[in-house]
């Protein structure tokens, strides 16, 4: 890689981790229809499971995100992804509704260190001018992962069962952290980043390499007592609210009310995530682009977050229409703006945020609010489901939130994100 570009492969590495995430992530709702079938589970109880995952990964969040800011991204990004690409694997032994249930519940609590650690990643490693587009590229894993999923777990499902399907896809992972132990550190260390490039990263990163030495539990508090924080927390979850409802329902939606077989699902699922996935990346240049350097500290990529949510609240249109092409081109659309506006989130965080020590526990903090709305996006929409027969509720919903959302970013995200230490 040219002189100047190496740290482009911390981009690699924040794609292929999030892509490897949700990859595990939508497994289990690609292989739904069989694991009900097996199991004699109605919707309500396939939207608990489905959301199960995520009681664990909110309760972790911060806990995560103070130790990403004490022990650094290397050592928590490599236990998260061991424990759950071993229980994703083991997932295929469950033998009951519990054993289920209480997978689930370990992977959640692993996976909830990939957005703390890789928000202080791009804190460390990404000039603020180019936080955008790496963040795009973040999320642009969190749509290549259910595309990728959607295909080969479907393949596997039908070939295989999903038993051993589970055991192939959590192998997966164990790849991606031989890699991370051989090449990732902090920029202060890595070996194979010449001196020029990592000059330019440490002086255009914001703070002096001394300022990531770690905070401490102290910051959740102070965090939690900033306004725009809060903003930040709470348009996430509008957001990722949408995100939940695709990731869990999107391929049981495909095979209930348009009769698709589950390979043809895994295809017609792969379809928006793949094409979201490019536009997102787009985007995120876009957003970058469009803002100099004091647009930056000063917090004007809201305007991208709130211009996305209202894209992605496409999706009230979904019950209008019935050609599968069209609905697929909503879908595209929504997703889209739905990604691109956590991946906005995600960098707006680290603009408005003084002091880059507590990176790690403002992540925690915004994902934590965003799940806390997707928490309920499974359960919810099974219930909407069983009540009603139709998706169409559930569409009406995720749209009412999404502009909501934009309502929120718009009027609550205006102030700096300052930490004081106590005396």
């Amino acid at each position: 890689m040219p002189t100047g570009l190496r740290r482009g492969w911390i981009s690699v590495f924040l794609f292929t981790l999030a892509m490897i995430n949700y990859t595990d992530r939508v497994a289990l709702s690609v292989a739904g229809g069989a694991i009900a079938k097996e199991f004699s589970l109605s919707p309500v109880a396939m939207g608990y499971l489905h959301s199960s995952f995520l009681w664990s990964y909110l309760l972790c969040l911060i806990p995560m995100g103070i130790l990403v800011d004490r022990f650094g991204s290397r050592i928590v990004n490599a236990g998260g992804i061991t424990l759950w690409s071993l229980i994703t694997v083991f997932t295929g032994g469950a033998w009951n509704y519990a054993t289920l249930v209480g997978a689930r519940l370990i992977m959640g609590a692993g996976e909830s260190s990939t957005f703390p650690a890789g928000g202080r990643m791009v804190r460390e490693w990404i000039p603020a001018g180019e936080r955008g587009l790496v963040n795009a590229i973040f999320m642009a894993g969190t749509q290549a992962g259910p595309a990728f999923g959607a295909l080969v777990v479907a393949w596997l499902v039908s070939l295989v069962g999903w038993r051993l399907g589970f055991a192939l896809v959590g192998s997966i992972g164990f790849l991606w952290l031989a890699a991370w132990l051989r090449w990732f550190d902090r920029p202060e260390k890595v070996r194979w980043l010449d001196e020029a490039e990592r000059d330019h990263i440490l002086r255009e990163r914001d703070a002096p390499p001394a300022a990531f030495s770690g905070g401490g539990g102290f910051a959740v508090l102070a965090l939690l007592r900033n306004r725009s924080m809060w903003g930040l927390a709470l348009s996430e979850g509008c957001a990722v609210y949408t995100q939940y409802l695709f990731l869990t329902w999107l391929p049981g939606y495909l095979q209930t009310t348009r009769h698709l077989s589950i390979l043809k699902t895994g295809a017609y699922t792969a379809v928006p995530y793949a094409c979201a996935m490019l536009l997102g990346i787009g985007l995120g240049r876009v957003s970058d682009r469009l803002l100099a350097r004091e647009g930056v500290r000063g917090g004007r990529r809201r305007n991208m977050v709130v211009v996305m949510l209202l894209s992605s609240s496409v999706i009230l249109f979904a019950p209008l229409v019935d050609n599968i092409w069209i609905l697929l081109t909503l879908f595209t659309l929504s997703l889209t703006g739905m990604a691109s506006a956590i991946s906005n989130n995600f960098a707006l965080v680290n603009d408005l945020l003084r002091e880059p020590s507590h990176s790690g526990a403002a992540m925690g903090i915004l994902i934590m609010g965003g799940n806390a709305f997707g928490i309920l996006a499974p359960i919810l929409t099974g219930y909407v489901i069983q009540a009603t027969g139709s998706f169409d509720a559930a569409f009406g919903i995720a749209g009412a939130l999404l502009v909501l959302g934009a309502v929120i970013s718009l009027t609550l995200t205006r102030d700096a994100i300052v930490v004081t230490r106590p005396n």
